[in-house]
């Protein structure tokens, strides 16, 4: 999953800080890439002070940058709108995000978009995290868990690799 660089909506990013797992991101890409939008809702008075304060002195791996034009077309918030539009823009193929809907769009436009949970089974599956305990750090939060989907993730995390 290696990557150049990797554009952010704001659930991942938000609940990466909230887990203490943000410093994941820079295993997975050499620059972490949000648009506006996403910088505006993760320093929103109701976002976690947690959140807030890692945005005010953010790492040098991460940076803010405005899409020049924004995707009408996509029927979804700010943050997901310039994200995906950012995305194009820039020709980065990644993209973390975790809304469905927002998720089906990237695909339509040719990205790849990286959930929340694939973030923490590549970086399980590669020993930097133990799973289960990350896990449990979401459930203490607000993001809504697919336990269909944990079951897969266990499942493959549990195979024998070839």
């Amino acid at each position: 999953m290696s990557e150049g660089v990797i554009i952010s909506d704001t659930s991942p990013l938000n609940y990466l800080i909230l887990i203490g797992a943000v410093d994941l991101l820079p295993r997975l890409a050499e620059e972490i890439v949000v648009p506006s939008a996403v910088a505006r809702e993760l320093t929103h008075p109701s976002t976690p002070r947690r959140v807030r304060a890692w945005l005010a002195h953010p790492p040098n791996w991460f940076s803010v940058t405005a899409p020049a034009t924004i995707d009408q077309s996509l029927d979804l918030g700010p943050g997901e709108s310039e994200a995906i539009s950012l995305a194009l823009e820039l020709g980065v193929r990644s993209i973390l995000i975790d809304e469905r809907k927002g998720f089906r769009a990237a695909v339509q436009r040719g990205l790849q978009p990286i959930g929340l949970l694939a973030v923490l089974e590549f970086s399980a599956a590669n020993g930097w995290i133990d799973f289960e305990d990350h896990i449990a750090r979401l459930r203490s939060s607000t993001f809504r868990l697919n336990e269909r989907l944990l079951t897969s993730i266990r499942e493959r995390l549990d195979s024998p690799k070839a």
